[in-house]
């Protein structure tokens, strides 16, 4: 999976999930400039169908070192929060991860050569996503980091083995049409991850919300989901 760069405001899948659950909130520049990483992708981006009328918010694009879009996060519901007031529990969010399929290829400069994406690198981005959600603000701060590292290896293993007995399969519809995805859930919530139309991967993770029932769809103005 590729190395990528942060466009955008806050946090989104991605990266260390210690930094990743922000949505781009905050004065009218912030919004603007992540609409901006948005606007710069050459493929569409997901998110839940129309039958979700709650909350919509920007996350974060992720782009290679020659500015490149390669993946982006929309979320929907509540915006998840570390605050300790905040009780993980009581959250409802599905966050949606578009990822675009991209082929082995050599590196914007010449030096190296980037891994094809794929259904995994989805399934990794959604379960770093959910693992940034959850960072254990309760926990000795000595330890969050040893945290961390087991979690994020764990989520790494299990999105490089979808065939394994963790998953299970999920048909959910993409733009009308039913579409499979691996699936699977934990005690900080549930992670799924597919391939869609128009060139692109699919990932997305919640928690308070069912993803029974959800539907993903193009985004026709992405412009909707900034605040």
């Amino acid at each position: 999976m590729e190395t990528t760069s942060r466009v955008g405001p806050q946090g989104a899948p991605g990266g260390t999930p210690a930094d990743g659950a922000a949505p781009a909130t905050g004065d009218g520049s912030a919004a603007r400039k992540a609409v901006d990483g948005y606007l710069r992708s050459a493929f569409p981006w997901y998110g839940l169908d129309e039958a979700f009328t709650g909350p919509r918010w920007l996350m974060q694009v992720g782009a290679t070192a020659d500015g490149t879009v390669e993946h982006g996060s929309t979320g929907h519901g509540d915006e998840p929060s570390l605050r300790l007031e905040v009780s993980p529990e009581s959250q409802r969010f599905a966050v949606v991860v578009t990822v675009a399929s991209r082929p082995v290829r050599r590196s914007a400069d010449g030096t190296g050569v980037l891994d094809a994406s794929s259904v995994s690198t989805a399934a990794w981005l959604a379960g770093s996503g959910l693992l940034s959600c959850t960072f254990p603000t309760e926990m000795e701060r000595s330890l969050r980091q040893d945290w961390l590292d087991q979690q994020t290896a764990i989520a790494w293993e299990l999105a490089d083995d979808l065939g394994g007995p963790d998953w299970s399969g999920l048909s959910l519809p993409v733009d009308g049409v039913p579409t499979d995805f691996h699936y699977r859930e934990s005690e900080y919530g549930w992670v799924l991850a597919g391939a869609a139309q128009e060139g692109v991967l699919i990932g997305a993770y919640g928690r308070g919300m069912s993803a029974y029932g959800l539907g993903f769809s193009v985004i026709k103005e992405i412009t909707g989901y900034a605040h």
